[in-house]
C-alpha cells in the first residue's frame, strides 16, 4: 500500500455495517501461530531489548504487524491510512543500524500508530470529518518527529469520531471502529482507532489526544493503558482541532500502550516544550523516588453519587484499592466535594470552548456533519 492510501476495508464505509456481528468476537488472540503472536504482543520495551540482542529485527516486526493489520483491520476498522513503503524503508535502515551496533533510542524499530488528528507526513489528518476529506499532512507534528528520531516506525494513522467529539468512534468518512474484544461494541473514543489497534496487536503503542476522556475512555474500554498528561508537557503542535484558547486548559496529546512501562518511554520521548503549544513551558521532568512514591495517599470512590455504576465496575475499583493497599500504600475511601460543579466546569470548557473552535469551521456546512456532531453543536 502506498503512502496515504486507505485500507481497502475502510474506504468511506463501515466494513461490518451490512452483516450480522458475532458476539463475542475476541479477535486479539485469534491467531494460532504462537511464535508470531509472541512478536506482536511484545511490549515496546521488550521489542527494543530483543532488537538490541539481535533476536528479532525491525523488518520482522513491521512485516508481522502489517500481516496482523491485513488480518484484523477489515473487521476492526482501526486504521484509516497506512504508510507501508516508508515504514519498510525505515525498518530496513534501522535494521542495518542495529546490526552495526547503533541503537537510536528507546523505540528503535518499534512499530507504532498515530491518531488521525495529528499531522503525520504524507498521511491523512482528517479528524474524521467530511470537512477535511482528503487532507494530507505535509510534515510531522513535533511529537511524531520526536518519536521517529528515537527509532519508532509509524505504521499508519487511526480512526476517530467526527472532529473528536464523541466517546465512541464512528464518522461519515470511514464508519465505525469496533472493539477487538467484541465487534458489536465500541472501543471508545475519541482515540478509539488507537485503542483498537493497540489492544489487538496491530500496533505496539501510539499517540492519542484527550480533552474529556478521549485517551482514558478508550484505554478503559479496550483494556490498555493511557495517559492524559498536564497541558503543555507534550506539545500539541500539529493537532487538529488546535489546542488553543480556553480549550488549551484541557486539550492535550498523550501516549497509549499495553503496559505502563511503555507509556513511560513514550512520554519521556515526546515530552518537552515547543513554541507552537501555548501551554508549553520549560519545566524539567522529575523522577519520583521509591520513598516519595510510598508516601502518596490514595483516595478512591466507588461511585460519584450521580452516575449508575455496574457491579463489575464497583468490584474492579475495590480490587484496585486492595491491590494498592497490599503494595504498601495508604488507601482510604474518599469522594471529593463539588463533583457536580467540576462536571459543569468541564462542560463549559469542553462544550462552550469547543464550540468556539468548531463553529467557524462548520458554519454553512451543517448538512455535511454527522447527526451526533450536529446534536453536540446544538
Amino acid at each position: 500500500m502506498r503512502r496515504g492510501e486507505t485500507p481497502a476495508a475502510s474506504q468511506g464505509r463501515n466494513p461490518t455495517k451490512n452483516r450480522e456481528l458475532s458476539s463475542p468476537a475476541r479477535l486479539c488472540y485469534s491467531n494460532k501461530d504462537d511464535s508470531v503472536s509472541a512478536l506482536y504482543f511484545l511490549s515496546a520495551v521488550e521489542m527494543v531489548e530483543q532488537i538490541r540482542a539481535k533476536k528479532i529485527s525491525p523488518v520482522e516486526l513491521v512485516d508481522t504487524h502489517y500481516a496482523r493489520i491485513a488480518q484484523l483491520n477489515p473487521r476492526l476498522n482501526a486504521f484509516v491510512a497506512l504508510d507501508e513503503d516508508r515504514a519498510r524503508r525505515d525498518a530496513r535502515r534501522l535494521e542495518a543500524e542495529a546490526a552495526a551496533g547503533r541503537i537510536r533510542g528507546p523505540l528503535h524499530g518499534v512499530p507504532i500508530s498515530i491518531k488521525s488528528s495529528l499531522d503525520t507526513a504524507g498521511l491523512r489528518c482528517e479528524a474524521g470529518t467530511l470537512l477535511r476529506a482528503g487532507y494530507i499532512a505535509s510534515c510531522d507534528a513535533v511529537l511524531v518527529a520526536r518519536l521517529r528520531e528515537v527509532g519508532a516506525v509509524v505504521l499508519g494513522v487511526t480512526n476517530t469520531p467526527e472532529l473528536l467529539m464523541a466517546w465512541e468512534t464512528d464518522n461519515l468518512l470511514y464508519g465505525r471502529t469496533n472493539s477487538p474484544w467484541d465487534l458489536a461494541r465500541t472501543p471508545g473514543g475519541s482515540s478509539g482507532g488507537e485503542a483498537a489497534a493497540i489492544a489487538s496487536g496491530c500496533s505496539s503503542s501510539g499517540v492519542g489526544s484527550d480533552g474529556g476522556g478521549s485517551i482514558r475512555v478508550p484505554a478503559h474500554f479496550s483494556g490498555i493503558c493511557g495517559l492524559k498528561p498536564t497541558p503543555g508537557r507534550i506539545p500539541a503542535t500539529g493537532h487538529f482541532p488546535a489546542s488553543a484558547g480556553p480549550f488549551a486548559l484541557i486539550g492535550v496529546v498523550g501516549p497509549m500502550a499495553r503496559t505502563v512501562a511503555d507509556l513511560q518511554v513514550l512520554f519521556g520521548v515526546m515530552a518537552g516544550p515547543h513554541d507552537g503549544d501555548p501551554s508549553s513551558a520549560p519545566v524539567a521532568l522529575r523522577k519520583i523516588s521509591h520513598d516519595e512514591l510510598r508516601r502518596i495517599r490514595v483516595g478512591y470512590f466507588e461511585d460519584d453519587g450521580r452516575t449508575p455504576v455496574t457491579p463489575a465496575t464497583r468490584v474492579a475499583v475495590c480490587q484496585a484499592a486492595e491491590a494498592l493497599s497490599r503494595a504498601g500504600f495508604e488507601v482510604a475511601p474518599f469522594r471529593p466535594d463539588g463533583l457536580e460543579e467540576a462536571r459543569q466546569l468541564w462542560w463549559k470548557l469542553f462544550g462552550t470552548a469547543g464550540g468556539m473552535v468548531l463553529r467557524p469551521l462548520t458554519k454553512g456546512r451543517e448538512s455535511e456533519l454527522s447527526p451526533l456532531l450536529r446534536e453536540f453543536l446544538g
